[in-house]
């Protein structure tokens, strides 16, 4: 093998930084082109109602169960605090992945022996449920869940 010279020192470094460099922009632009980044419009508006939802939401005592089967697809049940099914008004949930809104979609759930089901199909994996709800007294319910879809 050869004398290594200064030139082919400084090309293997400059190669090296190249890649690093170049990966750090691509991920970079998949990080930016892949989440939308916003949550509210204005959140020191969001803030000023947030403690007073909260407790308004506390004190109804709810409890969110979400299940999943292919088969049935996505059902939601309320309980209150002695574990009876409740009533709401107004249900819109959007269900989709935590890293991408490719996949986001609002499905009509419809009111079935206590519980709300959706026709929807999932695929494996960890998908997000944002729910929103209202109380028949009008008290504003939200909740973000978590669910595995197991395959």
């Amino acid at each position: 093998m050869g004398e290594i010279t200064g030139r082919q020192v400084f090309a293997v470094t400059a190669g090296a930084f190249a890649v690093i460099i170049g990966v750090n922009v691509l991920m970079a632009y998949k990080a930016i082109s892949t989440f939308p980044g916003v949550e509210v419009k204005n959140s020191y508006v969001a803030s000023q109602q947030f403690e007073a939802n909260r407790t308004a939401q506390d004190a109804l005592g709810w409890t969110l169960t979400p299940s999943y089967a292919p088969e049935g697809g996505l059902r939601l049940t309320f309980t209150d605090a002695e574990g009876l099914p409740v009533p709401v008004r107004e249900l819109t949930v959007l269900v989709g992945r935590t890293t991408s809104t490719t996949a986001d979609q609002k499905p009509q759930f419809v009111r079935e022996a206590g519980a709300y089901l959706a026709p929807v199909t999932l695929a494996p994996g960890k998908w997000m449920l944002q729910v929103t709800a209202e109380a028949e007294d009008g008290t504003p319910f939200q909740q973000r869940l978590d669910l595995l879809v197991k395959g």
